[in-house]
């Protein structure tokens, strides 16, 4: 891995203010295969239901130190996380904290860089060459924290027919980030999730949303698989709990999409 890799690790936001999208799912399962494939992986879980770090096996522990700490000032990024039981893979965990720090954000210095400061500060002591943030299902501070830090979002939709709908809230809410707080922001790509291939709905939303976005659209698809819904109950990523799935060789195809993505960026 070159240097410059290690010292400036491509950041995504994945975000979606819809809940129940696969946006959780995405994040620890695209970690993973980017970490199968030799990657360094932070995965950041920024939403109070800490399903994040369930998923990845870490349990909540007592006064265990997690992002809310870090977003407060109580903790540096680079002392709450944990090393997963996936090679590198590393976490900085939730907590259920997180449901308050809207109110407490408010009143601090820098309430929409708490995230991009403390990443800044952590670089020094640990590289990585991705770090994903999991947003929570609302377009709240937290998120505006994970947008302001992030160089890119990705971001997971659902194949059913309000996505489009939710989408264009979404992405205002990117342009005003860009313009307001983060030159930077752009968008890696959408995901289509729960694609059903037997249901006409999925078919016609993946069109429109291709009609609409373009080539912003990941050709992978993820589709609805029983063994996707049923890994997070054993504290695993799917690609760990069965590799063989449908599911588990769909994110290894969008993985190897984010990295074709980023490294047509980079010779750009």
């Amino acid at each position: 891995m070159s240097n410059d890799v290690v010292s400036a690790p491509r950041i995504l936001a994945v975000a979606n203010q819809k809940g129940g999208v696969g946006k959780t799912t995405t994040a620890i399962n695209l970690g993973t295969a980017l970490a199968a494939v030799g990657e360094t992986v932070l995965v950041i879980d920024l939403d109070p239901q800490g399903n994040a770090s369930t998923g990845l096996g870490i349990t909540r522990k007592a006064q265990q130190k997690s992002s809310y700490h870090v977003l407060i000032g109580e903790a540096e990024l680079s002392g709450v996380i944990v090393e997963s039981a996936i090679p590198r893979l590393d976490c900085a965990p939730a907590t259920i904290d997180l449901l308050g720090a809207e109110i407490e954000l408010a009143n601090l210095e820098r309430k929409t860089h708490r995230l991009a400061d403390a990443i800044a500060r952590m670089l020094p002591q640990k590289s990585y060459s991705y770090i994903l943030i999991d947003c929570p299902p609302s377009l709240n501070l937290l998120t505006i924290n994970s947008l302001t830090a992030a160089d890119a979002i990705l971001v997971p939709l659902q194949c059913e027919f309000f996505a489009l709908e939710g989408l264009s809230q979404l992405l205002k809410t990117v342009e005003r980030v860009r313009v307001t707080l983060n030159p930077r922001l752009t968008i890696q790509g959408v995901v289509l999730t729960m694609f059903d291939k037997r249901n006409s709905l999925s078919e016609q939303v993946a069109a429109d949303v291709r009609d609409v976005l373009g080539e912003k659209v990941y050709h992978t698809v993820i589709p609805r698989n029983v063994r996707i819904s049923e890994a997070p109950s054993y504290g695993k990523p799917v690609l760990l709990y069965d590799h063989t799935c449908v599911g588990s060789q769909a994110y290894i195809k969008l993985a190897s999409e984010v990295i074709r993505r980023e490294r047509e960026l980079k010779a750009a």
